[in-house]
């Protein structure tokens, strides 16, 4: 087994496994609620729709994210929803977002109302080249054509760069549909400019969805809430409190400003599911940990987090043998005997961290990430001291 949660593993992201999720995953499980919709359980979908309305406060997030003041979902007002994954979150995304347009160009052209095929064949969606893989994957589940553009020199994708491929799409006689944003990207957590790319999905009738995955949790520090400049933009917004806020897996909370626009797409209820308070009440499937930590009890812990990753920064900048590869510090290495390096790390096991590489550039390098809630600052300078150790010994080598 490897041990997600020791202080020594600095790989991929971090997971929760909290005493406050834990007991209330087995309080769920006793329970045995299934809250398929709001008449089999009420109370479930209710916590749930009072809960990712704190969320979203917790987070600063626009107040069109919220549910309408009477809790009901049935208009056009936003609202949340709890997710299995950021992956499953993108997916039901492109899903209403190819509905909607499917049903935009069959209004505006009869004869695709003969072919759906042929207004599915025309949809276009964009990302950048630092996307997670799952965006990918949902373009292709949902028939949909996937461009990634090229990103600055902070991997960043630009206003100016969707633009150009949106005008270069229309001559085309393609539909751009939707743009998959990303604050916090898996490589090295860079983040896409959103004020820029916002604008132009609103001037262009895109749906402007945005990834925070990983560093969406930071917005609940306010301090930090400038990587997401832009967000009343969006029209939808998905993070995993399963990453960085204490909730055990799986828990991905997305947020919508018109949530109809999926509850249409989804809605196929028989006789046995529908009820009296349809249209009036959200029907869904965090409460403990808040609850429990409080939100400055979870600011604090991403602060910790934070000052943990930078005292490691100020280690590696110290030593002329290493380079940080990005602004934010997930990553080190930038040349051939980093690979060296990586190997001897992964066979040495003191510490555990993964590789990753910016293919436009050829550059490998070895991401480190703060992850266990018990990483302490001597963890962190016990796993410099060993890639210290072993960097000496790959270069004597040399």
């Amino acid at each position: 087994v490897t041990n997600w949660h020791h202080p020594q593993f600095h790989a991929y992201y971090p997971t929760a496994n909290t005493f406050p999720s834990i007991l209330a995953d087995m309080l769920s499980d006793a329970i045995g609620c299934i809250g398929f919709s709001w008449i089999a359980s009420p109370a479930c979908t209710e916590l749930e729709t009072v809960m990712m309305d704190w969320l979203a406060k917790a987070l600063g997030l626009p107040d069109h994210f919220l549910f309408p003041a009477g809790g009901g979902s049935g208009g056009s007002g936003g609202g949340g929803v709890i997710q299995g994954s950021a992956s499953e979150a993108t997916l039901v995304i492109f899903l209403s977002a190819r509905n909607l347009a499917i049903q935009r160009l069959q209004a505006q052209q009869p004869e695709a109302q003969q072919q759906p095929s042929l207004a599915l064949s025309r949809l276009v969606a964009y990302a950048s080249d630092q996307s997670h893989s799952s965006v990918e994957r949902a373009a292709m589940l949902a028939f949909v054509q996937l461009r990634k553009l090229p990103t600055d020199g902070k991997r960043s994708l630009r206003g100016d760069t969707l633009a150009r491929a949106v005008a270069e799409d229309r001559a085309r006689g393609l539909e751009p549909i939707l743009l998959i944003t990303t604050l916090g990207t898996t490589n090295s957590c860079a983040f896409d400019n959103l004020a820029e790319l916002g604008e132009v999905c609103q001037s262009e009738g895109l749906w402007c969805h945005v990834d925070a995955a990983y560093a969406g949790a930071s917005l609940i520090c306010p301090e930090y809430r400038h990587i997401a400049n832009g967000i009343e933009l969006a029209d939808s917004f998905n993070f995993n409190p399963g990453k960085w806020l204490q909730i055990t897996f799986d828990c991905s909370a997305l947020w919508l400003k018109d949530s109809s626009k999926v509850v249409d797409t989804f809605n196929v209820d028989p006789l046995y599911l529908q009820h009296e308070f349809s249209g009036q009440v959200p029907d869904y499937r965090i409460w403990f940990v808040l609850r429990s930590y409080g939100i400055e009890g979870l600011q604090s812990y991403i602060r910790k987090h934070i000052r943990l990753a930078k005292q490691f920064e100020e280690l590696v900048t110290a030593d002329d043998r290493f380079e940080i590869v990005e602004e934010v510090v997930f990553g080190l290495g930038a040349n051939a005997p980093s690979r060296e390096l990586y190997r001897c790390i992964r066979e040495d096991g003191r510490i555990h961290l993964i590789a990753s590489e910016f293919e436009a550039s050829d550059t490998f390098f070895i991401r480190f990430a703060v992850c266990s809630e018990f990483c302490e600052a001597a963890d962190i300078r016990y796993a410099y001291d060993v890639i210290s150790e072993l960097a000496n010994e790959v270069l004597s080598k040399k």
